[in-house]
């Protein structure tokens, strides 16, 4: 289930967080029970991505020994099982929040399609990953009944295709093709291109939702700036990038930029 990556799904909350809702007690509950209704959700796309992979995890240095799976701590049958609790709980959301249901089973039908066909398929499997974050951030406006602004999706589009970019990278520098077949179809310097492009695009998409629809965020801004070139540089620096979480959590100068950046945004808001 993957607890270390729940984080990803803080992306849900973008929508309260941005629109001012987050001093309103209803709103908020419904952000986090939508929160945690992702949370369920993408524990069950990697646990069906487990499954899917486990013979070839268990020739990965690193996810032989922290997939249960691939490690021998969990068999396939209780992971089925468990699987198969997790999406009993989803169906639930169908009844009680099916604006909201219907994003996440947009996702788990993306994760799916990805889990088994579109991981294979280059440049198709880094949008994949990156969709994924847009549809958290669309779920977050559905939970709330807010319109959403056309510049916050591209915006996290573009960061979700940076952190897949460098993730591929890093999977690449690493521990070369034998981790992933679609690794076969990159080359290092391809690869830090898109990550260039995806970076420069979410600056550039930041900057014109701040100046079109929040025009008071503009102090943020050189937070962003600062936290993208920390990103790169930690991952560049001490190989980290494979995990996105771990990079994230692993330097201080990164968590006090983000949290820097949310003070200024609750400041302003």
């Amino acid at each position: 289930m993957r607890p270390k990556q729940w984080i990803k799904n803080a992306f849900v909350l973008a929508p309260l967080f941005f629109s001012g809702e987050y001093r309103n007690f209803s709103a908020v509950s419904d952000a986090l029970i939508t929160t945690l209704l992702f949370i369920i959700a993408s524990s069950a796309t990697y646990i069906m991505n487990d499954i899917n992979d486990v013979e070839r995890d268990k020739l990965h240095p690193k996810k032989s020994l922290s997939r249960p799976l691939a490690s021998g701590q969990i068999n396939v049958q209780n992971a089925l099982v468990l699987l198969l609790i997790l999406c009993t709980i989803l169906v639930w959301s169908w009844f009680n929040k099916p604006s909201v249901a219907v994003v996440i089973f947009a996702y788990l039908a993306l994760n799916f399609a990805y889990t088994f066909a579109l991981k294979h398929q280059p440049v198709i499997d880094i949008f994949c990953i990156a969709i994924g974050f847009v549809l958290r951030v669309l779920a977050g406006s559905m939970a709330l009944t807010l319109p959403i602004s056309d510049w916050m999706l591209i915006t996290t589009l573009c960061l979700a295709l940076f952190l897949a970019a460098v993730k591929r990278r890093q999977e690449l520098v690493q521990n070369g093709t034998k981790s992933r077949r679609v690794l076969d179809n990159y080359s290092i310097a391809l690869i830090e291109r898109f990550a260039e492009m995806s970076a420069t695009g979410a600056i550039i998409f930041y900057g014109m939702f701040v100046m079109t629809v929040k025009p008071q965020l503009v102090v943020t801004i050189p937070f962003v700036l600062f936290g993208l070139f920390r990103y790169w540089y930690v991952v560049d620096a001490n190989e980290y990038g494979e995990s996105p979480t771990d990079a994230l959590m692993s330097d201080w100068q990164l968590l006090l930029c983000i949290g820097l950046w949310v003070l200024s945004c609750s400041w302003k808001l």
